[in-house]
């Protein structure tokens, strides 16, 4: 199976070489057979690489420890749940995954724009096959998930930490959301390489653009929720630099699906859109090489490699030749008409780039500052508190741009528009912010309390626009409200998704805001019976817990708890925190060993929408274990010398009999455990606006009713101009330009 595996990936590596010498030839040489090559090689390799994804996914699926990503990332006591997963947390499973997933979504958009733009779509080929080589390169060259060595008799396992459902979603997302944003930057290649810088290029890729999005925000969130639930340091975001290389390209994406609207519209800022989207597609690639080359120290990375070389080289070509083609083509970037007025919708777009822009720009320079200063000889980094400092106030500008934009209308506003369609909304928001600081609820943090103020207006705002539009649907077609706010989206999916999407937005970010200015976080040590007070919660800790977990009679973990009992009012909560501890040498070691290998803390919580109890217990092993597992191993050695215990299964059965006792004893024990425990309002609403924001994405990426039959007129029409004007149909050797454009979306 191995051998197939490779093969497959060989033969992938191949096709891609070809995929990039077709689509270049067939650009140069103006040939419809070639570019159809290019695009079928593409298919091709998506083929291949899903053969050798199925292969790897089997192996780990079978326990086949002769390939050694699987004896190094796997084990017999793995859950089956976790062995599928386990396939992308090594280095070389999860680049098998990117490039399987860029193949795939690269023969996707092939397919569908297999007709149109074809002066653009070959040099789109060739740069989507580039990837891909440089990608099926490494695996063949550098770290082959089909390498094969004699089978050990279990594996190491799966590391604790990654042993979480989200592991199953998590990373796809994420690598989709990367690799999906490569395709609108080809595209954009070659649209600059074939002098079409109109905006079809973007209608063509749009939805790839927003999947792209949409996807990779649903793995920040769930790598947010992850680190909260199972890290065990109580926060969603600690501003590492592998979470903010997946924010880098989050950021400029969503200024270019912004930014688009005004090209579409206006013909304007034709050359900051190919260089967001260019940017975009950089800042994925630099997403992709902090996990792998170890320059910068992350819980998330693989570690130090010898990848960061080829990544470097690439990144290099890739910022030199996207520079070099704007610079090529400005005469054609030129926009074709002017800002209005700075009261327009088009200038509230602007000012929303500029405050993504600069987001993104200082978490670049606070992610590489570390870098920047090493290399001047005197290392620093900062933290936390200066990246708050620093985004705060982008993050109020941005929401309140995100309110105010959609209430604001294109070309300019006049004063009594302004005011029609402002007032109501800018009353809710400065009614919420009186009504905060009157009662003082948030008057401990004024930004946290302009935030709720700005989060307010928006989601005012985007009431108003949806009342109005239902009230004009009514009056046209009679339909009851319900049916007229659903008739109203349906038709205008892209306007009413994205006005969802801010919604979702100001949800996360005002529990954003409430979860990090009014949270109460104590580090307590404690004993059984004591008690500690927490933000107006009293926790007591009422006995420590012991347990041993096995599967297929192996020794999983340790786990070692305790039982906790919280109490507000006559509200009372009963919370069992864990910490298990995975042995490096199970089934059969030293007692003490057992306490050396991966540990992973199992938080408990009460969760509701107003507050989030969090808890994760640190025992004491040191004092309370060790001593205890040093006399067992001494005993359990003299009796082995001693000839008491024979054979191995005497020996196992007396090993986890003192195991046993161990846990059992610590159950029974007065012993002190380290505590932390926080009280955390509004954590509940990150979650719930990530939800909101994946349901406004999948709303304005869904194709609206009666697209197909659109493109299908504008294809009729645009063929009868063409045989009215006597162009008819050019020879091969001038490829035409699209004339069946579709004026919407793919």
């Amino acid at each position: 199976m191995a051998t197939l595996g490779r093969a497959c990936l060989i033969l992938a590596l191949g096709v891609c070489v070809f995929g990039v010498g077709a689509g270049i030839a067939a650009w140069r040489l103006h040939r419809r057979d070639l570019a159809a090559s290019a695009r079928r090689a593409v298919y091709s390799a998506a083929a291949l690489l899903t053969i050798a994804m199925g292969v790897l996914e089997a192996a780990f699926l079978r326990n086949d420890f002769s390939f050694d990503t699987v004896a190094s990332h796997s084990s017999t006591t793995t859950p089956l749940f976790y062995k599928a997963a386990a396939v992308w947390s090594s280095q070389e499973g999860s680049l098998l995954l990117w490039v399987w997933l860029l193949a795939l979504w690269s023969s996707a958009v092939l397919f569908l724009t297999r007709k149109r733009m074809r002066d653009v779509t070959p040099i789109a080929t060739a740069v989507l096959a580039g990837f891909a080589t440089f990608f099926a390169a490494l695996l063949v060259f550098a770290v082959s998930p089909f390498d094969v060595s004699i089978a050990p008799t279990d594996g190491s396992g799966l590391n604790p930490l990654l042993r979480h459902p989200s592991m199953m979603i998590h990373p796809p997302m994420l690598y989709s959301g990367y690799t999906l944003f490569t395709v609108p930057f080809a595209f954009a290649v070659g649209a600059l390489v074939a002098g079409r810088v109109d905006a079809e290029w973007i209608t063509a890729t749009r939805r790839f653009a927003l999947a792209a999005w949409l996807f990779l925000g649903i793995g920040i969130v769930l790598g947010a929720r992850w680190s909260y639930a199972e890290l065990g340091w109580g926060g969603y975001w600690a501003w590492d630099p592998v979470e903010n290389a997946s924010l880098l390209p989050w950021l400029t994406g969503t200024a270019f699906i912004h930014s688009i609207m005004i090209q579409e519209k206006r013909g304007m800022l034709k050359v900051w859109n190919v260089s967001l989207i260019l940017g975009t597609g950089i800042l994925a690639i630099l997403g992709t090489f902090l996990v792998r080359s170890g320059i910068l120290e992350s819980i998330h990375a693989f570690g130090a490699s010898t990848l960061g070389i080829p990544f470097v080289a690439l990144i290099i070509t890739l910022i030199a030749g996207s520079i070099a083609l704007v610079v090529w083509r400005l005469d054609l970037l030129r926009s074709e008409h002017r800002l209005d007025s700075l009261l327009s919708r088009e200038a509230l777009f602007l000012f929303n780039n500029l405050a993504f822009v600069g987001l993104a720009f200082v978490i670049f320079f606070g992610t590489f500052f570390p870098l920047m200063t090493e290399a001047l000889g005197n290392e620093r980094s900062v933290g936390p508190p200066w990246f708050n400092r620093i985004t705060v106030p982008l993050a109020l500008a941005l929401v309140g741009l995100a309110g105010l934009a959609p209430l604001i209308a294109w070309r300019r506003a006049t004063a009594a528009n302004l005011r029609r369609s402002v007032a109501r909304p800018a009353a809710v928001g400065v009614t919420v912010t009186l009504v905060l600081a009157v009662t003082g609820v948030a008057t401990d943090s004024l930004t946290a309390l302009a935030m709720f103020g700005l989060a307010a207006f928006l989601i005012a705002g985007v009431a108003q626009e949806f009342w109005r539009g239902t009230r004009a649907r009514r009056a046209t077609s009679g339909e009851a409200p319900p049916l007229a706010l659903v008739s109203l989206v349906r038709r205008n999916r892209r306007r009413y998704g994205g006005y969802t999407v801010h919604v979702g937005m100001a949800l996360l970010f005002v529990g954003v805001a409430a979860s990090s200015a009014f949270q109460h976080a104590r580090d307590v040590r404690l004993r059984p019976g004591q008690t500690a007070n927490v933000g107006g919660y009293q926790v007591r800790y009422d006995r420590p817990t012991g347990a041993i977990e096995t599967r297929d009679d192996r020794i999983e973990k340790i786990v070692l708890g305790a039982d906790l009992t919280v109490t507000k009012g006559d509200t009372t909560h009963h919370l069992s925190p864990s910490r298990g501890y995975y042995p490096q040498n199970a089934p059969f070691a030293p007692v003490s060993a057992m306490f050396d290998g991966e540990a992973t803390s199992e938080v408990r919580m009460v969760a509701g929408l107003r507050r989030d109890f969090w808890s994760a217990v640190q025992p004491d092993i040191e004092a309370n274990l060790l001593p205890a597992a040093k006399r067992y191993d001494a005993a359990l050695r003299e009796g082995i010398d001693n000839g008491q215990l024979k054979t191995t299964t005497t020996q196992v059965l007396a090993f986890r009999e003192l195991l046993a006792r161990l846990t059992q004893g610590y159950a029974k024990s007065n012993a002190a455990a380290n505590f932390r425990i926080i009280s955390s309002p509004l954590v509940a609403w990150i979650w719930i606006g990530g939800i909101v924001v994946f349901l406004g994405g999948l709303i304005a990426i869904w194709p609206a009713p009666g697209d197909a039959g659109r493109r299908r007129a504008g294809a009729r029409y645009a063929a009868r101009v063409a045989k009215e004007l006597g162009r008819g149909e050019r020879d091969d050797a001038q490829p035409p330009r699209d004339r069946a454009a579709a004026p919407v979306g793919l």
